[in-house]
C-alpha cells in the first residue's frame, strides 16, 4: 500500500483553486461580523482596549475557522454519495490517505482565509506589537485548533445523510465564541453564563491569542488552549477513525 496523501491534497487543493470563491465566502461571514462589532457596536462595547479591533480579531479567527471546516464535512459528504470514496478504497493506497488528504485540505484553505481576515483587520486598523515568535505561536494555536474542528468535521462528513445534515453540525461552533471572551469581557456577563463562558475552550484559546497579539500575560489560558485543542483532536480522531472503518470497510 502507498502513501497517496500528496496527491489526493493535490486533487482537493485543485478543486478549490478552480473555485476560489470556497475561501471567499468563508471569509464574507466573519469579516462582516468584524465589521458590525467594530463600527456599530464597538463604541458601547467597554473592553479596556484602545482598539477594539485588536481585541475582537482573535475571535472573528476562530469564527472564520469553525466556517471553514464545514467545507470538509460537505466535501466527504460529496465524496462518499457520489462513489469516488468506494473508489479509492480499492486501490493499492493507505486508507489513511483519504481521511488526512480532506483534513490537511481544510489546514491549508483555513489558512488562506485567516490571512485574508487578517489583511482586512489591518485595513481597519488592526496593529500588533507580537514579534516573530509570538506569531508563530499564534499560528501554532490557530492550526491545532483547526485541526481539532476538521476531525470533528470527519464524523458527520461520514455519518450525514444529507448535504444539510453534513455541515449543520458547524453552527454551534461559529457562534460558541458569542458566549466567550472573544467580544467582551465575560465579567460583564450573567453569573451563569459567565461560568459557561470561562469554562468553554473558545475563552482560553481567544485569551491566549490576545495575549500573544497584544504582549500581554499569556499565563496558564495557552496552556487551557493546548490541552483543548489536543484533547478534542485526540477524541475526535479516533471516533472518525472508527467511523471510515465502519462505513467503508
Amino acid at each position: 500500500m502507498k502513501n497517496k496523501t500528496g496527491v489526493l491534497l493535490g486533487r482537493l487543493m485543485r478543486n478549490i483553486m478552480r473555485s476560489p470563491d470556497t475561501i471567499i465566502t468563508v471569509a464574507i461571514t466573519p469579516i462582516m461580523i468584524m465589521l458590525l462589532f467594530a463600527y456599530v457596536f464597538g463604541g458601547a462595547i467597554q473592553t479596556g482596549t484602545a482598539n477594539y479591533v485588536n481585541y475582537l480579531l482573535p475571535g472573528i479567527l476562530l469564527i472564520t475557522i469553525a466556517s471553514g471546516v464545514a467545507y470538509t464535512s460537505l466535501r466527504l459528504f460529496n465524496d462518499v454519495k457520489s462513489g469516488l470514496m468506494a473508489r479509492f478504497i480499492t486501490m493499492p493506497i493507505k486508507r489513511s490517505s483519504i481521511l488526512w488528504a480532506h483534513v490537511l485540505t481544510s489546514l491549508v484553505s483555513n489558512a488562506l482565509t485567516v490571512v485574508v481576515v487578517i489583511v482586512v483587520a489591518l485595513l481597519m486598523g488592526f496593529r500588533s506589537s507580537a514579534d516573530t515568535l509570538d506569531w508563530l505561536a499564534v499560528a501554532g494555536i490557530l492550526g491545532l485548533f483547526t485541526l481539532a474542528l476538521t476531525w470533528l468535521a470527519v464524523i458527520p462528513g461520514l455519518k450525514a445523510g444529507s448535504m444539510e445534515g453534513a455541515t449543520a453540525y458547524s453552527y454551534p461552533l461559529i457562534f460558541l465564541p458569542f458566549i466567550s471572551s472573544a467580544f467582551v469581557p465575560t465579567e460583564t456577563m450573567p453569573k451563569i453564563v459567565r461560568a459557561f463562558a470561562e469554562n468553554q475552550p473558545v475563552t482560553s484559546i481567544v485569551n491566549a491569542i490576545r495575549a500573544l497579539l497584544n504582549e500581554g500575560s499569556v499565563g496558564k489560558d495557552i496552556w487551557i488552549a493546548l490541552s483543548w485543542c489536543v484533547g478534542i483532536m485526540i477524541i475526535a480522531y479516533f471516533i472518525a477513525s472508527k467511523e471510515f472503518k465502519l462505513k467503508l470497510g
